[in-house]
């Protein structure tokens, strides 16, 4: 008997390109894995319209639909306009309540909109921003994962992210979440998989929990 395949679509997260998924692999009989990209945002676009654009871009029905950091309040949204078959939050938040206290400060004195976003070149600026950690001596490493550098969407991110207004988590939704997480460190709280050690990196250097147990969890067998 022929075996459906399930389409499983990843969104990574914010300045990153979707390499960092390079070592996530399921077995090919049952999963065929897609990757997303970062869209260049229009001028002073919501993100319910991004996220309605971002779904013009899956070509499969009753998908899994998987998002790091800010790609997880992505596919939070996302979620709204479409039937999924799973959705995956990975390294993110549930909801605007478990943002840390510096991007709460920064919404209530909009102090991201002085942010120095212009000097993307400066790629420990971005690497802090995007996945906390500075650069040291891995910067081959970000520069290749972070390529994502347009002034306009940089702008557009950060602001999506500290002004994300989602009051409940989904109730749909498996979220899984590091307990070393250094830029959302209070998203382990209630309902989540809590990865011991996992850092907002962990869906790169801890690929081999990923591979072997998400395709249970789409399944159902975990």
């Amino acid at each position: 008997m022929h075996q459906e395949i399930i389409h499983v679509y990843l969104m990574p997260g914010m300045a990153a390109n979707p390499t960092i998924f390079e070592h996530i692999k399921f077995p090919e009989d049952q999963f065929e894995i897609h990757w997303l990209e970062w869209m260049i945002p229009n001028k002073k676009e919501s993100l319910e319209s991004y996220a309605k654009r971002m779904i013009a871009n899956i070509e499969h029905d009753n998908i899994v639909l998987l998002g790091v950091s800010f790609g997880g309040i992505l596919v939070q949204e996302m979620s709204k306009f479409m039937k999924l078959r799973k959705l995956f939050v990975v390294s993110s938040v549930k909801s605007k309540h478990e943002l840390p206290k510096r991007m709460k400060l920064m919404k209530l004195t909009k102090a991201y909109k002085i942010l120095p976003t212009q000097l993307v070149s400066n790629m420990d600026f971005l690497a802090k921003y995007a996945f906390g950690e500075t650069v040291t001596k891995r910067v081959e490493l970000y520069k290749k994962y972070l390529s994502v550098s347009d002034k306009q969407y940089l702008d557009w991110a950060i602001e999506n992210v500290i002004e994300w207004d989602e009051d409940l988590p989904n109730s749909q939704a498996v979220y899984i979440h590091g307990d070393k997480d250094a830029i959302f460190p209070h998203s382990c709280v209630g309902n989540c998989i809590v990865i011991k050690g996992g850092t907002h990196i962990m869906i790169m250097n801890k690929y081999k929990w990923f591979n072997e147990n998400l395709p249970k969890l789409i399944l159902d067998e975990a």
